[in-house]
């Protein structure tokens, strides 16, 4: 097999002279997928290095595979999905294999069908799966050349599925000149010149008569050894040239002078011919039947067209194709303004508008001479099928085209809105505010100016200028108001929400709220949005006591809350259940939005949404469950490249008081978020860093942390570590500084009437009494937070009372109280606290063996083996679970065996007895 694919690539191609290293890599790489393994290899380097050639061989050398083969094409990079609708079309007849939701998002992307808009995630997850099918049949390579001009939408999905494979018999071999951002983190392989003696074999073999030896090494030097150059550079030069050495490459200007010695040669041919090179060079596709279509409405004749030379350089096949991609950019490039309008514009009357309207616009765009209302209303139409595709890059290229090519100006504001908007969303931040500051100067109304100033203040938010964000969205929601009240409250919230982040009392939150309560009260019943805008209002400008009914009101309403409002601006709203201490509507209301945001395959909120669910399962100490959960964010994190901070990891090591991995994270944490100014993240690290030290005991350390924190004034985060703060303060001798906290703490708790908030106040009450008063709020902490399923809280309660009652001299009774809270510490998993209580216990006079948690031979998985185990005794199919975690179903059957290895068992029902129960990991509440 090895023989068979060297001859293939060296009796093929002159250019893999020389290139051993490389076809080594390839073919270790198609021998992998011959034992069932998957391999991908970005091939990058210069223009006419051989990438090609290499890619060509990897074609010819891959006996029994099938080979899926694309291209990316510099004029079709606006086109969403068009790179990968190449790869994918030979495999369309595989969709029903799919899940439901996988087929809809390929057929929506590939214009089959019209949906919404799918996350193109979601879209990378049914093209691994597409993939994962057809390997079953036949393993497969899957070819992409010239990646750099793939375009954004298809590049993005093929990164994704490339940082995903793994047993499903894929090779993904990607050509680039340059290595892409969307293509970071593969393994690549830079493919660079000859060696100089292989370099010099080459040039021999194209050289007539025999060179002088410093000349030979000379251009060996400045082409680098590149093949393509080696090859074209003794056609534009004459013998004496070449033996004067006159003539030769510059290495900065190599491409450049490449596509020079290309349009010389082909300068040479008849004009009817250059003609037909430059309609195939304009038109995208490759389709024979467009390209001689559009050369007749050019006049141009077959036979003078297919002149000696012609097929030298074209390949007019079932597809049309360039001998090398530098002919294509060469041509298009250097040709006239006037042609290029000419072709383009009979490109587009041979392109049916009812099979191909993207295409026809664009080449319509491309020839219009001035502006043309015609053509951009084309453009505008195109991008909102863009957009249903979830194009988002395309639409944006499609509007800002249309606003170039648009007439009337109030018409250009109103488009040059939508630019900056899809641009926006498309992530180019200094594009969108050149098109809001457009929309701003040719507004005709006041409505489209405040509307320009809105998207401006998305752009200052995504842009991480926390300080500047909030201001601005308050003056927008303000300036929205006399024209869409409901987009106004919206816009409220979500600048509540931006300064909340910063600090609880700032100037910017302050005003917003009191914004918020001069809003005029809304016609029939409040919804939800009003709700919460009026609880949130009274929760800084009159303090939770006021607050609390409306929050209250607003959590019922919540739970009713739709999806698309969700993403939309339910990431601050998911704050209210924290704000009254409800910790069962915690985690029943945000793990339906983590359910509903996952069916709508919005990946990208998908993390903070899981953040917040993996948070409330850590109150509960089902740390398998929040375990499995940061594992999922961290799948999630980088199937989509969107970083979060680690507070839900911060947290479980916390409680899990694993010291010295968890002073690591809470470290490392501090200084990336702190330097980024993003305050929820240094709280939630100052509240691990409190709770940790109080489980070891290290009560100076833990009083600073609290702190720390609770100096933030943040509305959440800092109020939970109060409790900690009175303890450490209480344990430390600074019972000034436990009674200050103690304060703010009912002034949190006391609202809400929960068992959660009521339970922690007594606990910490209890710390600053004494006596039978004391004994009371020990009793009332213990039945109250009893009553939740907070068991680390109700672990900790005990272990505070049987303290008590130790010093109390209370020896027996302590003990008691003691070994329940070790035996809870234990269980859970919480090392430090449980050390902690093991102590008290041998001051009471006990002896008490050690206990380590309750786990099973499931400690030996790694995480993602233990998040597919926890997935399959839940009930899970293999679709599932890979729809759930973004792997492909064989890859979690790969795992599925190594988990049953590892664990002594042979079917997926004996999971059930070997793992743990948890009771959040998939469905809470």
């Amino acid at each position: 097999m090895e023989q068979r694919r060297h001859g293939a690539g060296h009796g093929g191609n002159v250019a893999l002279l020389g290139r051993g290293p490389e076809l080594a890599v390839v073919d270790e790489m198609l021998a992998a997928v011959d034992m069932g393994e998957s391999r991908v290899l970005v091939v990058h380097g210069a223009p006419g290095v051989g990438k090609s050639a290499l890619l060509g061989y990897a074609e010819h050398a891959a006996t029994g595979m099938r080979v899926l083969r694309a291209a990316g094409v510099e004029s079709e990079m606006e086109l969403p999905f068009a790179t990968l609708h190449q790869l994918c079309a030979p495999l369309l007849d595989r969709l029903p294999h799919l899940p439901a939701p996988q087929r809809a998002a390929l057929e929506t992307v590939f214009g089959i069908r019209s949906e919404a808009p799918p996350e193109r995630f979601l879209v990378g997850l049914a093209v691994l799966s597409l993939l994962s099918d057809a390997s079953e049949e036949r393993p497969l390579l899957c070819v992409v050349d010239d990646a750099h001009w793939v375009d954004q939408a298809s590049l993005q999905v093929l990164g994704f599925v490339a940082r995903r494979l793994l047993a499903e018999s894929v090779v993904l071999l990607f050509g680039a000149r340059e290595r892409s951002q969307d293509l970071r983190g593969l393994p690549e392989m830079e493919v660079a010149g000859l060696r100089d003696a292989d370099a010099q074999t080459l040039l021999d073999s194209v050289t007539y008569g025999r060179l002088d030896q410093r000349v030979r090494d000379r251009i060996v030097t400045e082409t680098r050894g590149n093949p393509l150059a080696l090859l074209e550079l003794p056609r534009g030069l004459s013998v004496t040239q070449m033996a004067g050495g006159f003539g030769l490459l510059r290495s900065d200007t190599l491409p450049g002078r490449i596509e020079q010695s290309f349009l010389a040669r082909i300068g040479g041919l008849p004009e009817e011919a250059r003609l037909l090179l430059l309609i195939a060079a304009a038109e995208p596709v490759g389709d024979p039947t467009l390209v001689w279509g559009a050369a007749r409405r050019l006049g141009v004749a077959r036979t003078e067209a297919l002149a000696d030379g012609t097929r030298e350089w074209l390949s007019l096949d079932a597809r049309v194709t360039f001998r090398h991609p530098l002919v294509r950019s060469a041509l298009y490039r250097s040709a006239s303004k006037e042609d290029l309008r000419a072709v383009h514009l009979a490109l587009a009357e041979v392109t049916d508008p009812e099979v191909d309207p993207d295409r026809r616009a664009w080449h319509l765009a491309a020839a219009a001479p001035a502006p043309d209302e015609a053509v951009a209303a084309e453009l505008e139409r195109s991008a909102d099928r863009a957009q249903a595709r979830g194009g988002l890059a395309a639409a944006a290229a499609f509007l800002q085209r249309c606003v170039t090519l648009t007439v009337d100006t109030a018409r250009r504001a109103e488009r040059a809105l939508a630019a900056a908007d899809a641009t926006l969303q498309a992530g180019d931040l200094d594009a969108a505010r050149r098109f809001a500051d457009m929309a701003d100067r040719n507004a005709r109304d006041e409505f489209q100016r405040v509307r320009a100033h809105l998207v401006r203040s998305h752009i200052t938010f995504a842009a991480g200028l926390d300080q500047e964000a909030p201001p601005l969205l308050l003056t927008a929601a303000q300036r929205l108001e006399p024209f869409d009240m409901d987009l106004a409250r919206e816009t409220y919230l979500i600048a509540w929400g931006t300064a909340a982040l910063i600090a609880a009392h700032s100037d910017s939150l302050v005003a917003i709220s009191e914004a918020m309560r001069a809003l005029p009260a809304p016609q029939g019943a409040p919804d939800a949005l009003d709700l919460v805008l009026e609880g949130y209002a009274l929760l800084v400008t009159e303090g939770r006591a006021a607050a609390a009914p409306a929050l209250r009101r607003a959590l019922a309403a919540l739970a009713d809350l739709p999806v698309r409002e969700v993403l939309k601006w339910g990431w601050v709203a998911n704050g209210v259940s924290a704000a009254v201490w409800d910790d069962r509507a915690m985690r029943v209301l945000v793990g339906r939005v983590v359910e509903g945001v996952r069916a709508a395959g919005a990946l990208t909120e998908l993390p903070f949404c899981l953040t917040s669910l993996g948070i409330a399962v850590a109150w509960t100490g089902d740390f398998t469950a929040a375990a499995a959960i940061v594992a999922e964010i961290e799948d999630v994190s980088a199937a989509t490249g969107v970083p979060i901070a680690p507070h839900v990891e911060l947290r479980l090591n916390a409680l899990r008081g694993r010291e010295a991995e968890a002073e690591a994270l809470i470290a490392a944490t501090i200084e990336e978020v702190g330097a980024g100014g993003q305050l929820m993240g240094v709280t939630v690290a100052q509240w691990a860093a409190a709770v940790l030290c109080n489980g070891l005991g290290r009560y100076r350390q833990a009083l600073a942390a609290a702190q720390v924190c609770t100096r933030m004034a943040e509305l959440w985060v800092s109020v939970w570590a109060l409790p900690e703060l009175v303890e450490a303060a209480v344990r430390a001798g600074e019972d000034d500084i436990a009674r200050a906290a103690l304060d703010d703490l009912a002034d949190a708790t006391e609202p809400s009437g929960t068992d959660w908030a009521l339970g922690v106040l007594a606990r910490s009450r209890a710390l600053l009494s004494d006596g039978a008063a004391a004994e009371e709020l020990h009793v009332e902490a213990i039945e109250r937070l009893g009553r939740t399923q907070l068991r680390p809280e109700l672990a900790r309660a005990h272990l505070l009372y049987g303290e008590w009652l130790r010093r109390s001299r209370r020896r027996v009774e302590a003990r008691d109280r003691l070994r329940t809270a070790y035996d809870m510490f234990a269980s859970i998993g919480m090392e430090a606290f449980a050390e902690r209580a093991h102590r008290e216990l041998l001051a009471t006079g006990e002896n008490v063996r050690k206990r380590t948690a309750d786990v099973s031979s499931g400690e030996e998985l790694t995480p993602q083996e233990r998040q597919i185990a926890l997935l399959v005794r839940e009930g899970l199919t293999n679709p599932e679970i890979g729809t759930r975690l973004f792997i492909s179903p064989r890859t979690v059957e790969w795992h599925l065996r190594k988990v049953f290895a590892k664990l002594s068992i042979t079917s997926r029902r004996q999971l059930r007895d070997v793992l743990p129960p948890s009771e959040h990991a998939l469905t809470p509440g």
